[in-house]
């Protein structure tokens, strides 16, 4: 008879032994967690811990609609798709379309969600919510108190271009760029 193996999502579970908050911020937190893993040892985890997020692949005349915005964490400017945390409870898809308005003025007169993940599992749980919106309509711009953004229709090809040179590095924005590709290929979201 064969020995049965556990469950993997038991294998290697880590249960916390204890959790320290280090930090308190207006969009994160961290959190410092001694986990017990099998065979007795122990480890650190250093957790971020973030509201969600919700992004938005918004095509205006067959051009995606993307700004240019500086990035401190990497000291450079970049291109990207809108987005913008969740508040709250706040329900994706109406962060989606409300950063949608806020960042380029314009509103989507309906969403799909592509998909959801997660940014970086190994030391955060933010989650993304990507939408499609090929239907707009003017809206009124209004961006955060402290952001600064150049709105940008571009096409397939420019963001191509853009991916290239660096310009475009962020992961919602490369996977909003690949699901256009294979959208225009398929006609399918």
């Amino acid at each position: 008879m064969q020995k049965q193996e556990p469950e993997r999502s038991e294998l290697w579970r880590e249960e916390t032994v204890s959790s320290e908050q280090i930090f308190e911020g207006r969009i994160i937190s961290l959190q410092v967690d001694t986990v017990a893993l099998p065979g007795g040892r122990t480890a650190t985890r250093e957790i971020v811990r973030h509201p969600g997020a919700s992004a938005v692949m918004a095509l205006l005349d067959g051009k995606l609609l993307v700004v240019e915005q500086y990035r401190k964490p990497m000291d450079i400017f970049q291109v990207e798709i809108p987005a913008g945390k969740l508040d709250g409870d706040e329900d994706p898809a109406l962060a989606a379309a409300r950063e949608l308005e806020e960042e380029t003025g314009y509103r989507p007169k309906g969403l799909k969600l592509i998909s959801s993940f997660y940014t970086s599992p190994g030391f955060a749980d933010e989650k993304l919510y990507l939408y499609f919106a090929d239907e707009l309509e003017r809206g009124e711009q209004n961006p955060d108190e402290d952001e600064d953004l150049l709105v940008e229709a571009i096409t397939l090809e420019q963001a191509e271009r853009y991916i290239s040179e660096g310009r475009i590095s962020d992961a919602k924005t490369i996977l909003a760029v690949y699901a256009w590709k294979l959208y225009l290929q398929t006609g399918t979201i």
